[in-house]
């Protein structure tokens, strides 16, 4: 059987076909000495359910091999945003103190950095140009004037929320460098 007579079989409206023309491979075998026509195999494109399911495989071993360090990297970038903003407002209030002549008392808070308190005649502010940021976990940072290791002391508990920790839930405090 030639290539037309292929060809024509594909074409022909009583060869079933399960699929599009389009998806499918034909491939007309022809058998050595045989009298009989060659055996048409009909072979479809595509990928076996096997190997779909050894690429997902692959992909979760992969998503889990990498999934941790980026959490991990999530962590440590809270904690750099959290010593930047300490130093930030350490300035503000250094900036503060060299106007007032004071530090903002813990009544006042860090809120004395955006808006006067009362009785202060040489307030030059404000100090920040946005609202008083919370700390990267979104709690309040802890100010205390005077401070225990210096005029002020300000402080984020860490991840946990809690005074002391260890790793990702140490406290963040200006003392330390």
């Amino acid at each position: 059987m030639g290539a037309r007579a292929v060809q024509w079989l594909l074409r022909c409206p009583h060869t079933p076909r399960l699929h599009r023309p389009s998806r499918m491979l034909a491939s007309a075998l022809p058998v050595e000495g045989a009298t009989q026509a060659p055996i048409i195999v009909l072979k479809e494109k595509g990928f076996t359910l096997v190997e779909i399911l050894v690429v997902m495989v692959i992909i979760g071993l992969l998503a889990a091999l990498v999934a941790p360090r980026f959490i991990r990297q999530e962590e440590k970038a809270k904690i750099k945003v959290a010593k930047a903003q300490i130093e930030l407002l350490g300035t503000a209030l250094d900036t503060f103190r060299l106007d007032a002549g004071r530090y903002p008392t813990d009544d006042e808070g860090l809120g004395a950095l955006r808006n006067k308190p009362g009785g202060l005649d040489r307030w030059d502010g404000p100090y920040l140009k946005k609202e008083v940021p919370l700390d990267p976990w979104g709690r309040p940072y802890i100010y205390k004037s005077p401070g225990e290791h210096g005029p002020y002391d300000l402080t984020s508990y860490g991840a946990d929320g809690a005074s002391g920790g260890e790793g990702d839930n140490r406290d963040i405090n200006s003392w330390e460098g």
